[in-house]
């Protein structure tokens, strides 16, 4: 039998960076699933559970309303799981204003579930999570990739690796700036003085269109990649049996 999903309602909530009551709260409006019960019958929360918070999170932070979060919630199909909740949550993340905030160091570790050692620290600071301050105890934390950078924690690569692969996605994401601003630019460029509006109008109503397309392109080539490695992968050789 598959065990049933390991965080405690208390776990969840400091997880996701919420109260339990919240959490509660969340469950009778139905924008949580419930819990897998286990022994003693305790209720069991899953990725799913944590990735779900974490989205309703970055929509509360762009305004709304829980009336407005349960319609969003809605739409989504009953069998998403917490990779594709994920994704809907860097849509939404994307248009969080480019403003630090302030963590301690209790809440950063309420937020990995774990401790924090100097080294964790020091891997947030290298990915631009956080930035230490004069007080040991307190950071400057930017809340669009705070959610990312504790979940890499977690993640078994090398930081010379994850840094790596944060300059390639930058690379490409301002190549990708570039020739998408020269494009609109043609399309609207007038030496009037009003073209500069025109920009600026164009610019707001693509931009939500050009971020979901290139995070939809990004997924669909990464899946192909990864089948790719999979095809090139060598099968159990003869009188060989997978496990």
């Amino acid at each position: 039998m598959t065990p049933p999903p390991g965080l405690t309602v208390d776990e969840l909530a400091a997880r996701a960076g919420v109260t339990v009551r919240t959490v509660r709260f969340y469950s009778t409006k139905g924008l949580l699933p419930p819990p897998v019960l286990g022994p003693r019958r305790v209720g069991r929360y899953g990725p799913e559970h944590l990735a779900r918070l974490a989205l309703i999170e970055e929509l509360q932070h762009q305004g709304l309303t829980l009336a407005a979060i349960e319609r969003y919630l809605e739409q989504l199909p009953d069998d998403i799981t917490a990779h594709d909740l994920a994704l809907h949550r860097a849509l939404v993340a994307a248009w969080l204003p480019d403003t630090d905030q302030e963590a301690t160091r209790e809440q950063l570790e309420r937020r990995a579930g774990h401790l924090l050692t100097e080294e964790d620290l020091d891997r947030l600071a290298a990915m631009n999570v956080l930035e230490r301050t004069d007080d040991p105890d307190l950071f400057r934390v930017d809340p669009g990739i705070l959610h990312l950078g504790v979940r890499l924690l977690d993640v078994p690569v090398a930081l010379e690796t994850i840094l790596a692969s944060r300059e390639v996605v930058l690379e490409h994401a301002r190549a990708a700036a570039r020739e998408l601003s020269r494009l609109f630019h043609d399309e609207v460029w007038d030496p009037d003085p009003g073209s500069a509006q025109a920009m600026r109008s164009l610019s707001q109503h693509m931009q939500p269109l050009v971020v979901q397309a290139l995070v939809t392109a990004f997924q669909r080539s990464l899946k192909e990649e990864l089948r790719a490695w999979h095809a090139k992968e060598p099968g159990p050789q003869h009188g060989e049996h997978s496990a």
